[in-house]
């Protein structure tokens, strides 16, 4: 017998003893005390996830790691993935309803915003099963394990109300009911003092939009679940419904128009302060893509890391919330995923995936033919590890060796081309101007094409005081294209080359016309009742169940609305519809709802749309408004994409800001097509993206029906590949250095631009080039509604015949706009401290 081995026998006993009792509990929750204490050391210690001898190993460890992968990226790359591209979100939400539907053992969602009351099929009243919280309590009631991580926002700031999606998911399985327990959501960063002291973090966010399911499937790109996200390649900005409310799109909190009014009070999601018969929504549009093949793998465990480490900052003491640990992460492994195992752990380890990860099906062999490669911003505030930027890394590699074009969509563009610009500091503007002045002294034809929305997504006139962050935003991104001798156009000059023959920037609009017509108007005047009061009441009937809580400890399921008001509602929408026959509704309504189709391929003439009464009175109804891209993209040579959720700024790019998931995919199935008339082998997957945004973009493309059922495109990548809509107009946009084509993108632009110009005096305009023009521009004053035609003497058939010639939706981007103004003046918004925030 060893020395002590008595001893220690009997020690372990006693302490096998303790356990069971109370002074044992009491020492535990000493320790997780001191640790939770122990927090405000990390004031003075940001290094503290770093400095010990064990957390050294795993940072060099994952270093090694990274370095020996392309983009300097934690994923390698991986061949043989099966990639299918969504474009808007009508197609992408129809493909994640059906993949969650099929869901058999876990589901993981990351994302900035996840609206519960969300609907993936539309009309909602036609697809009331089909709300997100529906189908996730029915895979959650069927067993399946959910996972869920959001940001958790300053609530002074953004209004996505990240409580309300916790403790909404959360009450749908209540404890005694099938599923309770399933469904996990966790908030970060934290915002408490007392809970996180020097871990706590104000300005960046989890940026992440992505889903895995059960290791077989992901989705990756731009769209977050929630409101105002949906949307269909025509873009539609109307939704009344003379007909019957019930045909609405976009219920309570979905339509909206962050540009007039943004998201107010979202956990009561069926109320609007928007009226849909007052005004237009702001369209959206948006590209995302789901994975099958190894790079599920790395997808997945870039959660299963987010997931350890917000355990391990915040939930550490929660029995609710378990370790995840993963196959092919194991043993001297687990590290890599922030495992960490306490001397007294709280929680479960719970192995993923549930079954073996070689039962997967791209787990038998390739599935698919893109070569792809996961890529993300993420460091120590957001996933506990050294600073990785290799989306920037991708961006700028990519962008240099282009030969022929790069073709950009993207929420925001602020770039640097060196280090004269702080606060600007990703690099990706000097990777084009290194491309253009190589192309420029090589006489070779090369273009950059950049396509971000006209305004950024946030409510207010831009000459208001309180626009001023908006202004900040704009003028980074000027000064990043072409003021000032730091910016891309002008580093260009400087070698002898001319920008305006390679840079080419645009933006998007879309109109409309609200279907309010001379009978349902008198509907609201005989009923007394306001068709915003009708909207609301819709709302309120399809899905009325919900949560009015805060807190998981006290959830109350169902209505949300109180007695009173849900009799008011009820009331006025009998008394509005009690009225129908009296006015002539109860006969077919031969006008449109929405006339968005016409500006798209065989959509018709706005000049050929009915309108029951007199045409002069139809004016007030047309509407314009931005289309806001919020894809995140990139397209070089029709053979590289890059998809996810990293916008063009520093925010996204450098990795200690932002913590952002992108995917990089080269299809090594090749098509034959042509660059600037010469046999060229294009990447089916990236050309046959391009071409069918191009054909949008264009109006080449028709509208599409709201039954998505039928439509591959609204498939997961298991079910069916892409259609790409082969035709004349595939083949017309195949070639996209071709004149033909350029004089069809250029032409529109400046034919909408125009139009868009004279009737709506759309802002911003390139004819604005101080406040003073722009008071001359467009008056401030309440005698038109913002969106609405600005000349109101204007005949109605000179304003339909103009409406006539707009197709598709580009514009060109205003590069004059308040040139000679001050658009970010130095204040309390912004300043030396804020800068970063706009950057």
């Amino acid at each position: 017998m060893a020395p002590g081995g008595g001893d220690g026998r009997m020690f372990a006993g006693l302490r096998d003893k303790l356990k069971s009792t109370n002074l044992y509990d009491a020492k535990v929750g000493a320790i997780h005390l001191k640790n939770k204490v122990g927090k405000f050391g990390n004031l003075i210690n940001p290094n503290h996830r770093h400095d010990e001898e064990h957390e050294k190993a795993t940072d060099d460890k994952r270093t090694k790691i990274a370095e020996s992968h392309r983009f300097q990226s934690f994923a390698p790359e991986r061949d043989g993935n099966k990639i299918k591209w969504y474009v808007d979100g009508q197609d992408y939400f129809y493909a994640v309803s059906v993949a969650l539907e099929k869901a058999n053992e876990t589901i993981y969602i990351e994302d900035w915003w996840l609206s519960p009351e969300l609907f993936l099929r539309r009309p909602p009243y036609f697809n009331q099963e089909w709300r997100l919280d529906q189908v996730l309590k029915r895979r959650a009631e069927a067993g399946v394990k959910i996972y869920i991580v959001v940001y958790k926002e300053v609530a002074q700031a953004v209004s996505c109300n990240s409580a309300h999606t916790k403790h909404a998911l959360h009450a749908l399985c209540p404890e005694g009911s099938p599923g309770y327990g399933n469904i996990t959501v966790l908030r970060h960063p934290d915002h408490n003092v007392f809970e996180n002291a020097g871990d706590m973090t104000f300005y960046w966010a989890h940026h992440e939009k992505f889903i895995v399911i059960d290791y077989e499937i992901a989705f990756i790109g731009g769209l977050d679940l929630c409101f105002g996200r949906w949307d269909s390649r025509q873009h539609p900005c109307a939704d009344v419904h003379p007909a019957g409310v019930q045909n609405e799109m976009f219920p309570g909190q979905d339509f909206n128009n962050n540009r007039i009014l943004d998201f107010q009070t979202v956990e009561d999601w069926k109320s609007n302060e928007l009226s849909k018969a007052d005004f237009g929504r702001m369209p959206w549009h948006d590209v995302a893509m789901c994975v099958i093949g190894d790079c599920v793998y790395d997808i997945a465990e870039h959660f299963v890391l987010r997931w350890n480490f917000v355990k391990r900052d915040k939930y550490k003491r929660s029995e609710k919330v378990d370790w995840l640990t993963m196959t092919g992460r194991e043993g001297e492994n687990e590290d890599l995923v922030a495992v960490q195992r306490p001397k007294h752990p709280v929680g479960e380890y719970s192995h993923h995936p549930l079954s073996p990860l070689e039962n997967r099906t791209w787990a038998q062999g390739h599935q698919g033919t893109v070569h792809a490669q996961v890529v993300r911003s993420s460091c120590d505030w957001s996933s506990g590890i050294l600073t990785e930027h290799s989306i920037q890394n991708a961006y700028s590699e990519i962008i240099r060796n282009a030969q022929h074009f790069v073709y950009i969509e993207n929420q925001f563009f602020i770039t640097a081309t060196g280090e004269e610009q702080a606060p600007i500091h990703n690099t990706i503007g000097r990777a084009i101007v290194d491309a253009c002045v190589k192309a420029g002294k090589e006489g070779r034809k090369f273009r950059v094409i950049i396509v971000i929305p006209a305004v950024p997504g946030f409510a207010g006139d831009l000459r208001d005081d309180a626009a001023a962050g908006t202004r900040a935003i704009m003028d980074y991104q000027y000064k990043s294209i072409h003021r000032g001798e730091h910016s891309i156009f002008e580093q260009i000059k400087k070698e002898g080359v001319d920008p305006r023959q390679h840079i080419f920037i645009f933006n998007l609009r879309s109109y409309d016309r609200l279907n309010k017509t001379p009978a349902m108007v008198q509907q609201e005047e005989k009923s007394g009742v306001k068709y915003q009061d009708v909207q609301r009441a819709e709302a309120e009937e399809i899905m009325a169940e919900g949560v009015h809580s805060t807190t998981d400890q006290n959830p109350t399921l169902g209505d949300t609305t109180g007695d009173n008001e849900k009799e008011r509602l009820v009331d006025a929408k009998r008394r509005f519809e009690a009225q129908r026959g009296e006015v002539g509704l109860d006969k077919e309504v031969t006008s449109a709802d929405s006339i968005a189709a016409t500006a798209m391929l065989n959509g018709g003439k706005v000049s050929e749309q009915r309108w029951d009464d007199d045409l002069e009175k139809e004016k007030e109804n047309f509407i314009q408004e931005e289309l806001y891209i919020h894809g995140k993209l990139l397209i070089v040579d029709d053979r590289i994409v890059i998809c996810g959720s990293s916008n063009i700024n520093d925010r996204s790019q450098l990795g200690v800001h932002d913590s952002e998931l992108s995917i990089v995919m080269e299809d090594y199935n090749t098509i034959d097509s042509t660059m600037d008339g010469q046999p060229f082998k294009a990447g089916h997957h990236a050309a046959t993206l391009r071409r069918l945004l191009w054909r949008e973009h264009l109006g080449l493309l028709p509208a599409q029906p709201v039954d998505a059922s039928k439509d591959p495109n609204a498939q997961p990548a298991d079910v069916c590949p892409n259609d790409i809509m082969e035709g004349p107009e595939y083949e017309f946009v195949a070639d996209p250095m071709s004149d033909q084509v350029w004089n069809m993108w250029t032409g529109n632009a400046d034919t909408n631009t125009q139009i868009f110009r004279h009737l709506f005096r759309a802002d911003p305009d390139d004819n604005i080039k101080t406040f003073d023009d722009y008071e001359a521009f467009l008056p401030r004053h309440s005698k038109f509604k913002q969106g609405h035609l600005h000349d109101p003497f204007m005949p109605a058939q000179e304003v339909r015949e103009k409406l006539d010639q707009i197709k598709g939706h580009l514009v060109w981007m205003p590069l004059d706009f308040l040139c000679d103004a001050p658009m970010a003046e130095k204040g309390l918004q912004v300043n030396a401290y804020t800068e970063s925030i706009y950057t």
